[in-house]
């Protein structure tokens, strides 16, 4: 057993070590530089890595075990939606224990209808409760250039708009709890990640789903892997600056909520006044204010475009009228009456 250091086998190249603290750092300022002194009764914050037994997960497990030491746990989650899932979730506890690295295999049920979704909201559960049990601070997930660049290219060829493009934010909240959620390798690509597994020689699960041709994302795959006049790291760093350019809308959306949407006595009125993409922001909120459910986007634009004609419109269960004062959002009354009785 013993630790990485009793171990050289399992030590990337210091280079890689150096350069993951320096990428872990820039995400995690408060944990990753945090070193107490030796007779200082605080401890440092501990990082969560989400290790699933893929080549992507393994090399997190590796770099953020050398370059923190003594402060990473694991988890494994088994969503029992394959066979081959709680043999992956053995190696893994197996990898760690070799490691000196606390590991914990978290078991979920996935409910029927969209499974991607479903499990995603089951694993960030699970992996929330677990961090909490455990005081840890941070999640890492293993989220790299490559998966990057292919979500940006799927959102384009779907005519998403800035918020869809901005792709994977390197920070941010886990989903559904308080807990820091950290992504360091966007600025890695899929093959050094493999090469750090490769170098320790370790065996790393292989997930058939990413081999089926019924999924976009495989095929965009195999289409960038035959496009070498394609720069994916670039593609990657444009999903980046999209981002920046979400996160500045969503500062102006936030200054045009307080300045122009004010109370009325049966909703919400807005006068706009800044630019389409931050008006339709505002647009949304206000629907999910009143009507609890997050609209789709095509139904916020219709809406503004009716509005910007001065024609009345309907999204959700609101109805929305131009008027001289701007435009007023209510609850449809016989909606309304509806959700009276039933309440």
């Amino acid at each position: 057993m013993g630790s990485p250091a009793a171990d050289p086998a399992l030590l990337p190249a210091p280079s890689l070590i150096a350069r993951f603290r320096e990428d872990l750092a820039e995400v995690w300022p408060e944990g990753a530089g945090a070193v107490p002194a030796v007779d200082s009764a605080v401890s440092a914050p501990r990082l969560a890595l989400a290790v699933s037994g893929g080549p992507d997960s393994l090399a997190m497990l590796l770099l953020a075990a050398a370059a923190l030491p003594g402060r990473v746990e694991a988890a494994t989650v088994d969503h029992g939606l394959r066979a081959e899932s709680a043999r992956e979730a053995a190696d893994v506890a197996a990898l760690c224990a070799r490691m000196g690295v606390p590991h914990a295999t978290l078991q979920v049920e996935v409910a029927a209808g969209n499974v991607q979704a479903e499990a995603r909201g089951a694993r960030y559960g699970a992996l929330a409760q677990w961090m909490e049990d455990r005081g840890l601070s941070a999640l890492a997930t293993a989220h790299h250039a490559d998966d990057q660049a292919e979500t940006l290219l799927m959102r384009l060829n779907r005519a998403s708009g800035v918020a869809g493009l901005a792709g994977t934010r390197a920070r941010g909240p886990v989903p559904g709890a308080r807990k820091v959620l950290v992504r360091p390798l966007l600025g890695w690509r899929r093959h050094e990640l493999a090469d750090v597994v490769t170098g320790a020689g370790i065996g790393a699960a292989q997930d058939p789903s990413n081999a089926d041709r019924r999924f976009d994302r495989v095929r965009l795959r195999e289409a960038l892997a035959g496009a070498d006049w394609l720069d994916v790291g670039a593609i990657a760093q444009s999903a980046a600056h999209l981002a920046d350019a979400d996160a500045a809308l969503e500062w102006m959306a936030a200054l045009e909520w307080r300045s122009c949407v004010k109370k009325e006595p049966m909703g919400l009125r807005y006068k706009p006044q800044a630019p389409r993409a931050v008006a339709l922001r505002v647009v949304e909120r206000i629907v999910r204010e009143l009507d609890g459910d997050a609209p789709r986007g095509s139904a916020v634009a219709r809406t503004f475009e009716s509005l910007c004609e001065g024609r009345p419109a309907s999204i959700g269960n609101l109805v929305v009228r131009a008027n001289a004062g701007g435009w007023s959002f209510a609850t449809a009354p016989v909606r309304a009456a509806k959700r009276k009785a039933q309440d």
